[in-house]
């Protein structure tokens, strides 16, 4: 049977509530991980990576991915001391290729990583999923960011159900949901307050796509010369949700987006993390498409799936359904692993991760200490779902 991609479950670090010990009994043989104690736009010292590595090893598993080296806001915004956040950045690369981790995945997502509604949307089976409802976000925007202009990115029928949601909630409800929003950076908690996110949303006032991506061309001439240097390849991850939020420019959402992206500095080193979760909750990606058409330059993957709703909210699904075709998609990314093989590349072997998982069984007894989206049992669900699908699709290409 041909080889499968390089099963990895992501590990929050040392105090991550998911223990290598149980990531390793989900037959995943290697983790995406993180050294979240690292302020972002600090240097990552050799010392504190090969520490992370033995502790990984210790519990024999690999880190075979970053997810992620932070990008500093103000590499975003063009401010500040740019020259040391890039110097950083890219000695951390090193760093890193020479501890031999080797892929390095990061956003571009200005001021918030990632932005759900619901952390705790229960499905008919009684398990619990991430949820995004454009309802609620007009209610966050509008009577709790209290953005300038914000009325004018919802619906009229959409302003009113904010509204009346927002009114049946009492004080604490409140605060609880709009914590549940702007404090969700993975791997740390920031202590962000409505105040700061105000403050973070003035400095992008003058800066449209163009400027974004014009920032973001600076930060990759900087940084991907290091990467060739240190034999790593680094991957975007998508914007999520992959749509404009808050008034601001998306500029990693689509397969235009990304096809600018790659172009920028057009070299191996500047890949992407197709991110089939992601992407999916836009209805204008074709997730098999994207991964034909990117596949060369395909660095980490992670595989998930979004069930989207007719009024523009979507939930994460199981990992086989939803709105991704898994089989097409496990099919397309095998083609390109075995591309990579016969062209005799030493990289060949895609590495993904079931991303996200659902609140579940036992899990649910302790929901309130899961990083949101980061179930064990959820995850371990995915996982085997998704190995049974290659397991199966490889068996089929040998008959």
């Amino acid at each position: 049977m041909q080889p499968l991609m390089e099963e990895s479950f992501r590990w929050y670090g040392p105090n991550d509530t998911v223990p290598l010990s149980y990531i390793r009994q989900t037959g995943a043989t290697a983790v995406f991980t993180s050294l979240h104690q690292i302020p972002y736009g600090d240097l990552w010292p050799r010392e504190a990576i090969r520490e992370r590595i033995d502790i990984v090893e210790a519990a024999g598993l690999k880190w075979n991915a970053v997810e992620s080296v932070p990008v500093h806001e103000d590499v975003r915004t063009g401010s500040g001391d740019l020259k040391t956040l890039f110097a950083n950045y890219a000695q951390t690369v090193r760093n890193l290729g020479a501890e031999g981790v080797r892929t390095v995945i990061y956003n571009f997502m200005p001021v918030l990583d990632w932005i759900r509604t619901d952390m705790h949307y229960i499905l008919p089976d009684g398990a619990e999923a991430l949820r995004y409802d454009p309802i609620r976000f007009a209610a966050f925007e509008v009577y709790a960011l209290k953005r300038p202009g914000a009325e004018a990115d919802f619906t009229a029928e959409q302003l009113e159900r904010a509204k009346a949601w927002w009114s049946d909630l009492d004080d604490p409800a409140r605060e609880e949901f709009i914590q549940s929003i702007i404090d969700v950076f993975p791997g740390c908690k920031m202590g962000l307050k409505i105040d700061d996110i105000r403050t973070m949303l003035a400095k992008y006032e003058k800066i449209d796509e163009d400027g974004l991506r014009a920032n973001y061309a600076r930060f990759l001439e900087a940084v991907v010369p290091a990467c060739e240097e240190a034999g790593v390849r680094l991957a975007v991850h998508a914007d999520d949700p992959p749509f404009p939020v808050l008034g601001l420019p998306r500029i990693v959402s689509t397969a235009e987006h990304v096809e600018k992206v790659l172009k920028m500095v057009d070299s191996p080193a500047n890949g992407l993390c197709l991110c089939a979760g992601s992407f999916s909750a836009n209805p204008k990606n074709d997730l098999v498409a994207m991964a034909k058409r990117f596949g060369p330059r395909i660095n980490a993957v992670h595989l998930r799936s979004t069930q989207r709703l007719p009024d523009g909210s979507f939930f994460e699904a199981n990992h086989l359904e939803g709105s991704v075709n898994m089989p097409e998609l496990v099919k397309t990314l095998f083609a390109e692993m075995d591309r990579r093989k016969a062209e005799g590349r030493e990289d060949w072997q895609l590495a993904f991760r079931p991303d996200h998982g659902h609140v579940m069984m036992d899990d649910l007894a302790k929901a309130s200490t899961i990083t949101p989206g980061y179930s064990a049992i959820g995850r371990m669900r995915g996982l085997a779902e998704l190995r049974g699908l290659m397991v199966g699709i490889r068996a089929s290409q040998t008959r």
